[in-house]
């Protein structure tokens, strides 16, 4: 074993015997995990942020925080061993934060009594920079994805590690055996991949060594506590009252039954933070001076002499959404040659009469890279639109065009056309809308995630957080660890 001693130990011991079939499915198997890890991490980010300021001013690290942060790591690592991380073992994770002695993954951080109060304001960023490169090249944007590249490619982005677990399921499907050399190479990765990850984490500060320890036995650290052997049972009955080893790591129906309410509970205020999020860009930052939160110009043109919108219906009323929700509306309009343009709002029924025989378009959908038209045959007006007085509300002239009207109940219709009613229409466009009630609905939106999420942390934590066991039952549950 090696003299150099690192804070970080990971372990991971082969399987002897792999299912070659059961690997196609553990995608499957460990959604439960998922879910509830992605609770965790997101705990343990705002736990990180707390333990940022704790170091920062005292030197030291929040012991409650470090044991569960580790433990979030290490359940990340066990479900990451059991899947496509590694495919190490078949012996399904189990859900607790704690070491589990007769599990074949293990991962242990030993507490630092003190912490640079200097390197944590650069550590986490800028010093671990080289290691965020070596690492996004062991693991890319995940372990076991693969994403469509574009239209005709299939790209791998899963890094070195996914490709060669990839390849080593490929010859267990086969031959029923895991080359040993790729699972000690897999290893040296994901070990490399967590030292970074408590590095970055704040949990030390000895800087992660540029060293590919392989192995299953962690090469580059010693043991902070010796497991208990995987094959042997114990030689020694446990106290009468004292759990035995496995059913230590249960989980009691109340826990279970507060761990699914607190993942669902969670996820619900994540979906609410990313809806309210979204309000809060579009009212900050895509309203304009004039107060009109405003989409990107889209181009549209037809060959035709008119384009429309699709008949869209307002109903909004004391009996349904309060008008003044909705505000007011505009349409701004710029042909792309420069010639005169005409915008107009009208009834959709009006419209339908004058458009009735006359070659236009109607634009079905706008999206980032294509607009979907609809054609209608059909030949020249018969007047000009300016000279019609079905229209709401109209502009027409050289440049660009605006048309303002408030939510008004009704079916209407969109039209833009050549001011002389000619052909070939190009023009530039946007929409915008007031929206008064968008500031205070995201206000709202972000509260009520906010606490949602507090309520699940609330749920989930102490359902995966297990306490120690007085007196003898203690023996049989080993602590986290500690160098105390």
């Amino acid at each position: 074993m090696s003299t150099t001693t690192y804070p970080v130990r990971v372990d991971g011991a082969l399987d002897d015997r792999l299912n070659r079939w059961l690997w196609l499915v553990k995608w499957v198997l460990v959604i439960p995990h998922l879910f509830v890890l992605a609770v965790l991490w997101i705990a343990f980010a705002l736990l990180s942020f707390v333990a940022f300021f704790a170091i920062l001013f005292t030197g030291r690290y929040p012991r409650g925080i470090f044991d569960f942060n580790v433990g979030v790591m290490r359940w990340t690592w066990r479900v990451q061993f059991y899947s496509y991380g590694a495919l190490g073992t078949d012996k399904y994770p189990p859900f607790t934060l704690r070491d589990v002695p007769d599990y074949p993954a293990h991962l242990e951080v030993k507490y630092p009594e003190h912490l640079s109060r200097g390197l944590v304001l650069v550590k986490w960023w800028l010093l671990a920079i080289p290691h965020y490169i070596v690492v996004g090249f062991f693991v890319g944007t995940g372990t076991w994805f693969a994403t469509q590249a574009d239209d005709r490619a299939w790209g791998w982005s899963g890094g070195l590690v996914g490709l060669l677990v990839l390849v080593a399921a490929i010859v267990l499907l086969f031959t029923g055996r895991y080359p040993r050399s790729v699972f000690d190479l897999v290893l040296g990765m994901n070990r490399w991949a967590l030292r970074v990850a408590a590095y970055a984490g704040l949990m030390v500060d000895q800087y992660p060594p540029f060293r590919l320890d392989m192995g299953g036995d962690d090469p580059g650290t010693t043991r902070l506590h010796e497991p208990l052997p995987r094959s042997t049972p114990p030689t020694s009955t446990p106290p009468a009252g004292a759990p035995s080893p496995g059913s230590a790591q249960r989980m009691s129906a109340g826990r279970i039954v507060a761990l699914v309410l607190g993942v669902v509970v969670t996820l619900a205020s994540v979906a609410g933070l990313a809806v309210g999020g979204a309000l809060a860009w579009l009212d900050q930052g895509r309203r304009d001076s004039a107060g009109f939160v405003t989409s990107g110009q889209v181009a549209m043109s037809t060959s035709g002499y008119a384009l429309t919108s699709e008949r869209f219906t307002i109903d909004a009323g004391a009996t349904t959404v309060p008008r003044s929700w909705f505000g007011d509306a505009r349409l701004r309009v710029a042909s792309t040659g420069g010639a005169p343009v005409f915008v107009g709002l009208a009834r959709s029924a009006d419209v339908a009469t004058y458009l009735t025989g006359v070659g236009h378009t109607t634009v079905k959908a706008i999206g980032p890279n294509n607009t979907t038209y609809d054609d209608h045959a059909g030949g020249a007006p018969s007047t000009e639109p300016a000279a019609l007085h079905i229209w709401r509300v109209q502009a027409s002239g050289p440049g660009e065009q605006t048309i303002t009207w408030p939510v008004e109940n009704g079916d209407w219709t969109l039209v833009v056309m050549a001011a002389d009613g000619s052909g070939n229409v190009s023009v530039r466009a946007d929409v915008g809308a007031t929206a008064p009630a968008l500031e205070w609905a995201w206000i709202v939106v972000l509260a009520s995630a906010g606490m949602t999420l507090v309520l699940g942390l609330l749920l989930v934590v102490p359902a995966v957080v297990r306490r120690e066991q007085p007196g003898p039952s203690a023996l049989q549950q080993p602590p986290l660890p500690s160098v105390e």
